[in-house]
């Protein structure tokens, strides 16, 4: 049996922002970093949730309120305005799953990162409604 060791960990990020999920080795422009299943959840959701979850109505182009809750480090990941990966849906039933893709190139010990506020899992957004939205006090 052959071991693939892993290409991220969980550390602290020495700031308020507690723990995120760090590069192993670098990664280059376009790669997908990680592909995670996810547990699509109907709305309403207990308040403990909603600052765990994807918009997945908007992410698969589907109708109602949808929200996918992502295994893997897929919900974990920090928010960074200008971030460096960006997500998409597959909504391939009965498996749906977020890629996590990079956006540029990425150095080994660099932390990865998606941007809250971007629709359509963007890497980039000036607007702070996620925050906003959820009465979070956004850390630099």
């Amino acid at each position: 049996m052959h071991i693939v060791p892993p290409t991220v960990e969980i550390r602290d990020t020495g700031s308020g922002k507690g723990r995120g999920v760090f590069a192993v080795r670098p990664f280059n422009p376009g790669e997908i970093v990680e592909t995670c299943p996810v547990v699509v959840l109907h709305s309403p959701l207990p308040e403990n949730l909603k600052c765990l979850v994807f918009d997945w109505a908007a992410l698969a182009n589907r109708q109602g309120s949808l929200h996918a809750l992502a295994f893997g480090y897929g919900s974990i990941y920090n928010h960074a305005d200008h971030a460096n990966l960006r997500y998409q849906a597959q909504d391939i039933l009965p498996y749906p799953r977020l890629l996590f893709i990079t956006v540029r190139a990425i150095n080994a010990g660099e932390e990865l990162t998606i941007n809250y506020n971007a629709l359509g899992g963007a890497a980039e957004s000036t607007d702070s409604h996620w925050f906003e939205e959820h009465g979070i006090v956004k850390i630099p």
